[in-house]
């Protein structure tokens, strides 16, 4: 399927109601299980992911296919290792090509017996849940902070608990943080002194929890108003002091002309005219999940980048570092990647390709989709390949994108 985005206006106006946050979906619904919590989780959210999480943590079968949820396989690893009895645990031909070792090997040297279903290293796997053993763990912090958030939700409930050293540069800290908040909601105490975490063995107490709205899905309202000639719109569920990491880029947008103000439960953003940035420089270890955001709207805002930290994004749906390349060059900006990690554009654009009509890809990856759609400001006749691909995050976004004044026309591809 594809979808033609085309705007009506460039003046943006309304109230949108964000999906709630998968990040904290997905980890409340695990500590939620740990706790023995009698309370359901309110206001989850309806993303592919949280609803993969819920099926299986309420499931009766003993073999779960988690599609292309990444969160859910690494969370459910590190949950199912302690919870007795013979699992399976399998996911997309994607799924099956994402690493998961580092976890795998952290859980068996825990008392964990898991093994690999076809190759090492990776999905399916073959899961022997039991009690397990704490102590002192070492972990490459450099990799995936999921890793490390699977490990610290169980580590209250294993046995003499978990001191968790986290080798190298830590990546993507503020979804750690997030782990470790949402623990103590629910009572648990815990130390993070350098790179060392400690939690000791304790119990979670169970309480009635709402889910707030998603920081990573308002980045592409944020996008929208900067490609907007005005906007005036209003993020239901929002809100700017909040345990996501993503919060940070609200001051981010400030640099765009982007005025960030909480108004209730919402938050309300609106343009005003700044210079630009001649040259925009950011570092995205904290913030991986937007940064296919302002690739997109940096190079149609003709402004030259330098983005860092981005070492996860390889290992993400697809390999977003190479799909940004090949997609933005559709629209003649030539990207390239100076080093691991990194990704630039000088701000020279090819004005033929970016005037004409383009067919961006989205790789089964739901941000390729969220992120791409809003150059539609820009380049009017901007045509999205598998746009059903948001359900995996923000299921309502086409019909957010009509509510403001986007036509959003459907073709079923050949």
């Amino acid at each position: 399927m594809q979808y033609t985005i085309q705007p009506t206006t460039k003046s943006l106006t309304g109230e949108i109601t964000l999906p709630t946050s998968k990040s904290i979906s997905n980890r409340v619904l695990v500590i939620n299980a740990l706790a023995y919590s009698p309370f359901p989780v309110q206001n989850l959210s309806n993303s592919d992911d949280t609803s993969v999480m819920e099926q299986v943590l309420n499931s009766n079968t003993d073999k779960f296919d988690i599609g292309h949820a990444g969160t859910a396989m690494r969370f459910l690893t590190a949950f199912l290792s302690k919870i007795v009895g013979k699992w399976e645990i399998t996911g997309s031909e994607r799924m099956q090509q994402r690493p998961i070792k580092i976890l795998v090997d952290a859980l068996n040297k825990l008392g964990a017996k898991i093994k690999y279903i076809n190759n090492p290293g990776y999905p399916p796997l073959h899961i022997w849940g039991s009690n397990l053993k704490g102590g002192k763990l070492e972990l490459d912090g450099s990799i995936s902070s999921q890793y490390i958030s699977a490990l610290l939700m169980i580590a209250p409930t294993i046995e003499g608990g978990l001191e968790l050293t986290l080798t190298n540069r830590i990546t993507s800290a503020s979804y750690i943080e997030l782990t470790l908040k949402l623990m103590a909601q629910f009572g648990i105490e815990y130390k993070w002194e350098g790179n060392v975490i400690t939690i000791k063995e304790q119990n979670y107490k169970p309480i009635p929890y709402t889910v707030e709205a998603d920081w990573s899905g308002a980045s592409y309202w944020y996008q929208l108003a900067v490609l907007a000639d005005e906007a005036d719109l209003v993020l239901n569920g929002l809100q700017l002091d909040s345990p996501q990491g993503d919060c940070s880029q609200a001051k981010w947008f400030e640099d765009f002309g982007i005025v960030s103000k909480q108004e209730g439960n919402s938050v309300r953003i609106t343009k005003k005219k700044v210079s630009l940035p001649e040259n925009y420089v950011q570092n995205f270890v904290e913030n991986p999940d937007i940064a296919q955001t302002f690739a997109v709207m940096c190079v149609c805002k003709g402004i030259p980048f330098h983005f860092s930290g981005l070492e996860t994004l390889k290992i993400k749906e697809t390999d977003r570092i190479h799909a940004l390349i090949t997609e933005l060059g559709k629209m003649g900006a030539e990207l390239t990647e100076p080093a691991h990690g990194e990704l630039a554009w000088n701000g020279n654009i090819d004005e033929t390709m970016f005037a004409s009509q383009v067919e961006i890809d989205t790789y089964h990856d739901h941000r390729m989709a969220l992120a791409f759609a809003p150059a539609a400001l820009i380049n009017k006749h901007i045509k999205i390949n598998d746009p059903l691909v948001v359900t995996k995050s923000y299921p309502g976004f086409w019909g957010d994108l009509k509510s403001v004044g986007f036509k959003v026309a459907q073709k079923e591809k050949e």
